[in-house]
């Protein structure tokens, strides 16, 4: 695909006994923002390291920028940026040394070096921290000077390994907008991630990843159809009216919440779908607490396609290397 800045076909590797990616397809073109969601355990990250040349696959064709990650690992490595889930940044230096060194390793020379990094300081909110040792940053702070250091040498492409994971919702935010920042300028970016708000506020696509394969992919909306047009949310007064409403409408639930005793269910909006499941309830003998109407979201979505939330924790066995 010509205009795919990353191109994966059938991308295996194991650890050992255990094979965390099954055969990855994924294809994301330039300009656009992708975000692989999925849980712990999943292979998000192995993905992420195999893309950025730091982990060998075991098998399939895999391409950054139209090059070879294996055999031109190099070349790669010039194309992109990586953030981590923990800060890569020399703790001693203030974040202007640090940025002014990436510079210099990159060969930007001095001046541009300084350059650069003042840019950078501004763009990501360092101006008054700047002269600050970096272990004295908030664990915001020290993320986004991550970031800011991945890009100094602009790369085309930018790797972002669960930017947000751990911080505070402020935090979270102006990495949002930062990201959002980064979009508009024209990068492509692989963003992996937990948040379901995240993926659907910056994606232009989202592919949800579970037990190392791709099992859907699409755009927000495209996944939200699957589920339905609206989520039908029922509480109901007793336990005993909860459990006998799940029985027997089983099939249609996406979620269930025993201590609230609610019950989901996917439908098409319409007031006759309504009245069927009313009329189910009433026939039935089941007191109904309370009955909401709710736009399908990404949750919904994770739910239905996997079983399980999307924040829910694999077994120790089974997570990544």
């Amino acid at each position: 695909m010509h205009d795919a800045a990353i191109s994966i076909k059938n991308l295996t590797k194991s650890f050992k006994d255990l094979q965390v990616l099954k055969g990855i397809d994924l294809t994301v073109a330039r300009g656009t923002v992708l975000g692989l969601l999925g849980p712990n355990g999943a292979g998000k990250t192995t993905t992420v390291r195999i893309l950025s040349t730091l982990l060998q696959p075991d098998g399939g064709e895999i391409s950054v920028n139209g090059y070879n990650v294996v055999t031109q690992a190099d070349d790669v490595r010039h194309s992109i940026g990586l953030t981590g889930q923990y800060a890569a940044v020399d703790e001693y230096l203030s974040g202007r040394e640090n940025l002014i060194m990436m510079g210099r390793l990159y060969h930007l020379g001095g001046e541009a070096s300084k350059a650069r990094a003042e840019e950078l300081l501004e763009q990501f909110d360092l101006v008054q921290a700047a002269d600050r040792p970096a272990k004295t940053y908030s664990g915001g702070m020290r993320r986004r000077l991550d970031l800011a250091l991945s890009l100094v040498a602009t790369p085309p492409i930018i790797f972002l390994d669960e930017p947000t994971t751990g911080l505070d919702p402020r935090s979270r935010l102006l990495m949002w907008d930062i990201v959002s920042s980064l979009k508009k300028s024209g990068s492509t970016i692989l963003l992996t991630t937990q948040y379901l708000e995240e993926a659907d506020r910056l994606a232009d696509r989202i592919a949800v990843i579970d037990r190392g394969i791709v099992i859907a992919e699409g755009t927000a909306d495209e996944l939200k159809d699957r589920v339905g047009k609206e989520r039908l949310e029922i509480s109901f007064n007793t336990e005993n009216d909860f459990i006998k409403a799940l029985s027997i409408i089983e099939g249609e639930a996406i979620q269930s919440n025993k201590e609230e005793k609610t019950i989901s269910l996917a439908t098409g909006g319409t007031v006759a779908e309504v009245k069927r499941v009313l009329d189910i309830m009433e026939a039935s003998g089941l007191d109904i607490d309370t009955l909401n109407l709710h736009k399908p979201t990404l949750d919904d979505v994770f739910l239905k396609l996997t079983g399980h939330q999307a924040e829910e924790k694999l077994d120790e066995s089974v997570k990544e290397k």
